[in-house]
């Protein structure tokens, strides 16, 4: 499973390989940490909103059933209310299967952390509380073109809340729980009806013999 890339650095190759090999899972990862050029200019991030979007629609057309997630920091500072506001316009556009999401912090030894124009802690609160809100707004959608499909599913550990149940993985890296027991199926590959679709997870039925890795 491909793990993260930052995208100043990201090759087409990847996206190639994603989309073609069978031993590479549809999932990527790739931070974009804010939709604003002059925020990300401030960061040294090395790219603008058009030239991530460019690898993100790369990404849709040679692999459109892949999942897209990401990192992203609101209140750095100098960001506006404009600013912000691209950092939505973005998630609005690609609607991320999942965001891991932080309010800046000074840190020792940086330069932003001595910059004048820091961001109040109240409304960096309140930045985060909205990209949380959309962010769980597109998730649901995201698991929901899951509904009714078989997915095949790697199996990795017993359901913590109920025990009658095994957890795993889609291809795309979506959580799926279902009726097992792990002893017989960690590790395996089972193929799974989605029956029922949160934000963050995926519930279903075993319709297939486990295949063996």
């Amino acid at each position: 499973r491909y793990v993260t890339s930052h995208p100043r650095y990201f090759s087409d190759n990847v996206i190639d390989a994603v989309a073609n090999l069978d031993k590479v899972c549809e999932c990527f990862h790739m931070p974009f940490q804010s939709g604003d050029d002059g925020v990300l200019k401030a960061m040294r991030r090395g790219y603008t909103y058009n030239s991530y979007m460019k690898i993100i629609n790369k990404i849709r057309n040679r692999a459109p059933d892949a999942s897209i997630t990401a990192d992203v920091i609101v209140g750095f500072p100098g960001e506006t209310e404009q600013a912000f506001q691209r950092t939505l316009d973005l998630m609005e556009e690609v609607k991320f299967d999942n965001i891991n999401s932080f309010a800046y912090s000074r840190r020792p030894n940086t330069e932003a952390a001595h910059w004048e124009d820091q961001i109040p802690e109240h409304v960096k609160a309140e930045r985060l509380q909205m990209v949380q809100r959309l962010a769980v707004k597109h998730a649901l959608e995201r698991s929901e073109r899951y509904l009714g499909t078989v997915q095949e599913v790697l199996v990795e550990e017993v359901n913590a809340k109920r025990d009658n149940q095994v957890m795993g993985r889609t291809r795309q890296g979506r959580q799926v729980f279902f009726d097992g027991i792990i002893d017989d199926l960690k590790g395996k590959l089972v193929m799974v009806q989605i029956l029922e679709a949160r934000p963050w997870s995926l519930t279903g039925r075993r319709v297939e013999d486990v295949v063996n890795l």
